[in-house]
C-alpha cells in the first residue's frame, strides 16, 4: 500500500515547541574540521548548524549540540563518540565525515547502545550496525546509476581509480556489480592515499589499459588529483565520479580538468531545476533558505544538506519518543523511532528505514549531474 510521503515542515514543529518544555535533548556531533577531509566535515557542520537554528526545540525539548573535530582520523572519531556518550550522556550520534570514522563511530554506537544518523555511507551487516542508519544514499544504489550512464554513452571498458580505504572498496565493489551486469568490463583498478601527492604512475597504468572511461571512486579535495593527472596526459575519454565530490574546493581545484565530469547527486544540487510536483523541491529550498540565513550565503556543496537531512530524521524521530532524555531507556527508544520512519522528505531524498537495512533512500534520491564550466548541471 502507498504512503503519502510526510513533510516535517512548520505545522509539525509548532505543534512540538507548544508542548511544554522538558529536559534537553543532546546532540554529539563529530565531523571533520580539519585534515584532508575537512572539504566534506566543514560543510557538514554548517548544515546541522542550519537546522538547529531554524529548528532550535525538538519534541517541546530544547536541542543542545556538541560538536568534536576528529580532524579527519579515525581513531580520534571513534574517541570522540565514547567521550560523547559516556562523559557528555548525548542522546544520539550524529557523524562523521569519512567512511572509516563513521565505522569507527558505529562500534561505539554498537557497543554504548546509542543511535548514530551517519551522514556519511557505513555498511554494517547483522547485529553490529543495528543502531546505526544512514541518510547517505548506498554506494550500489549511486554507482549503478553512473554505470546506466555509462551504458546509454555505449561505454564499454572503464578503468577504476580511488582512495586506498574502506570507501576505495566501497566504490569499486559497487562499480564491479553494475558493470557485469551492464557487460562492461573493468580493465584497471589502481588506488592511493588520501594523503598522497600524485597518482601520476597509477594515471600511467590506466592510460595504457586504454579504457572508454575513467570512474573514480574518491571524495572531497583529495578527489581531484585523478582528474588533474588524466588531463596533464591528455586523456580525451569520459570521466566519472562519486557523490563524494560535489563540494566548491573540488571543484576549484579541479578547474578545467574536470569539465564533462559525470557524477550522481541528490536532487537537493539541482532542487531549483526540479518540477514543483516533486515533494523533495520544497524541503531542498527551505534547506537553503536557513543555510543562507544561518550563514549569509547559499550552500555551494551537496553535503551540508546530509546532515540538515539526519536533523530532520532525529526530529521526526524525537517527536514519537517517550520518556525523558539522558537514559538508557530513551536512548534505546529513539533508536526504535528512527528505524521505524517511513516516507520522510528530506533534500536528499524520501526516507523509509527497516530494522536489517542500514540506508532509508531509494531511486527517488538520485540524479546525474555534469560539471559544466564550473557548474553542476541536471542531465536529462
Amino acid at each position: 500500500m502507498n504512503t503519502i510521503p510526510r513533510i516535517l515542515g512548520a505545522t509539525a514543529l509548532a505543534l512540538a515547541a507548544a508542548q511544554v518544555m522538558a529536559a534537553d535533548l543532546k546532540i554529539g556531533f563529530i565531523s571533520s574540521l580539519s585534515g584532508p577531509v575537512a572539504a566534506l566535515g566543514v560543510p557538514y557542520e554548517k548544515g546541522i548548524r542550519a537546522a538547529l537554528a531554524e529548528h532550535p526545540q525538538i519534541g517541546g525539548r530544547k536541542v543542545e549540540l556538541i560538536v568534536l573535530d576528529d580532524a579527519s582520523d579515525p581513531t580520534t572519531a571513534g574517541r570522540n563518540a565514547r567521550k560523547l556518550v559516556v562523559e557528555d550522556k548525548v542522546d544520539v550520534l550524529i557523524g562523521t565525515s569519512g567512511v572509516p570514522g563513521a565505522m569507527a563511530i558505529a562500534a561505539v554506537a554498537r557497543e554504548l547502545n546509542t543511535p548514530l544518523i551517519s551522514p556519511t555511507p557505513v555498511t554494517i551487516p547483522g547485529a553490529d550496525g543495528a543502531w546505526t542508519v544512514t541518510v547517505s544514499q548506498p554506494f550500489p544504489l549511486m554507482v549503478a546509476a553512473v554505470v546506466e550512464r555509462m551504458k546509454k554513452s555505449d561505454v564499454k571498458t572503464v578503468a577504476f581509480i580511488g582512495f586506498s580505504d574502506a570507501l576505495g572498496d566501497l566504490a569499486y565493489d559497487s562499480l564491479m556489480k553494475s558493470a557485469a551486469t551492464a557487460g562492461i568490463k573493468v580493465v584497471a583498478n589502481e588506488r592511493y592515499a588520501r594523503s598522497d601527492s600524485s597518482v601520476a604512475g597509477q594515471v600511467l597504468k590506466i592510460i595504457g589499459s586504454r579504457p572508454d572511461a575513467v570512474f573514480a571512486g574518491n571524495s572531497g579535495t583529495p578527489g581531484a588529483l585523478p582528474y588533474l593527472a588524466l588531463a596533464e596526459r591528455g586523456y580525451k575519454g569520459k570521466i566519472y565520479g562519486t557523490h563524494g565530490l560535489i563540494n566548491a574546493d573540488f571543484v576549484r581545484v579541479g578547474g578545467a580538468s574536470i569539465e564533462g565530469l559525470q557524477v550522481p547527486s541528490g536532487p537537493v544540487l539541482v532542487a531549483d531545476q526540479l518540477p514543483e510536483s516533486n515533494p523533495i523541491r520544497k524541503v531542498s529550498m527551505a534547506f537553503r533558505a536557513a543555510y543562507q540565513k544561518t550563514h549569509g550565503a547559499v550552500p555551494t556543496d551537496a553535503f551540508s544538506s546530509y546532515t540538515y537531512d539526519a536533523y530532520l530524521l532525529l526530529a521526526d524521530a524525537a517527536s514519537r519518543t517517550k520518556g525523558e532524555p539522558g537514559t538508557p531507556q530513551y536512548r534505546a527508544a529513539l533508536r526504535e523511532a528512527i528505524v521505524a520512519t517511513r516516507e520522510l522528505v528530506g533534500t536528499h531524498g524520501i526516507y523509509t528505514f527497516k530494522p536489517d537495512d542500514r540506508y532509508g533512500s531509494d531511486q527517488r534520491g538520485i540524479v546525474m549531474v555534469r560539471m559544466e564550466k564550473g557548474q553542476w548541471k541536471l542531465v536529462p
